[in-house]
């Protein structure tokens, strides 16, 4: 459905520690900066990146935005936190751990980027 999703951030250098940290922990290549100063995460399945706003204003987080990564299992989701934390990151909300919804339980870990972005790690827990 995306192609890409770009966040802000007032320093790409230290988000990009941040989010070299934990997509490392999901399998992810570090990020690559291109001419501009922006940062691309590139997958197969799509790209996430990083910039300096345009308009050069200070970044801010959207209130009720979340960016969710995908977790193979809810170990891989508490050591993506735990890089998070240890990079510059904000753990927010509730504690990691299993949430039910409409769609099932899901294992759920937020955290807040150096630049405020609401990001968590989802695993869907079978049941």
């Amino acid at each position: 459905m995306f192609s890409h999703i770009m966040i802000g951030a007032n320093d790409v250098h230290e988000s990009k520690k941040f989010y070299d940290a934990i997509l490392g922990e999901l399998g992810h290549k570090p990020g690559v900066i291109d001419e501009k100063g922006r940062c691309f995460y590139f997958t197969d399945n799509g790209i996430f990146a990083l910039t300096k706003p345009i308009n050069g204003e200070k970044a801010g987080h959207g209130n009720g935005s979340t960016v969710g990564f995908a977790a193979s299992s809810p170990a891989l989701a508490d050591a993506w936190h735990a890089a998070g934390v240890a990079n510059g990151g904000e753990s927010c909300e509730d504690a990691p751990g299993v949430r039910k919804s409409p769609l099932g339980e899901l294992y759920l870990a937020y955290l807040r980027d150096p630049s405020g972005n609401k990001v968590c790690a989802l695993h869907r827990v079978a049941t």
